[in-house]
């Protein structure tokens, strides 16, 4: 009943920049915690940058001083701007959500929901 649609990954050199944009759809009352993952090839999915519904952001370490996490309540859509791109920020990334809904048999649920996950590879 809630969806999450991502674009805005791609090819890009080091150094280069990307705008990851995520929206979700749906019978939608409330969208609490919206996050920013990734998966590398080989690797475990990881934490790359949260936000709140009143804004308050956290990084991982590696993401600190170069990617900046917002969002726009009123479009469900969460953004991730990413700046200084390295090799190592090759992954699929994928959007998370945490949603208060209304579902076809009940009303007021609660879950989580991911996008579809989207490729940034950074390669010269």
């Amino acid at each position: 009943q809630v969806q999450l649609v991502e674009s805005g990954g791609g090819l890009v050199q080091p150094g280069g920049s990307l705008r990851l944009s995520c929206t979700a759809s749906g019978n939608i009352r409330t969208i609490y915690t919206m996050a920013w993952y990734r998966q590398a090839v080989g690797k475990q999915r990881e934490l790359v940058a949260t936000i709140t519904s009143g804004g308050i952001t956290d990084y991982v370490d590696s993401a600190k001083g170069r990617f900046t996490i917002s969002r726009d309540n009123a479009k469900n859509t969460v953004y991730m701007e990413m700046n200084v791109l390295k090799p190592e920020d090759t992954a699929v990334y994928y959007c998370y959500a945490d949603v208060l809904y209304d579902g076809i048999w009940r009303v007021n649920t609660r879950a989580d929901y991911w996008g579809q996950g989207t490729q940034v590879t950074v390669s010269s």
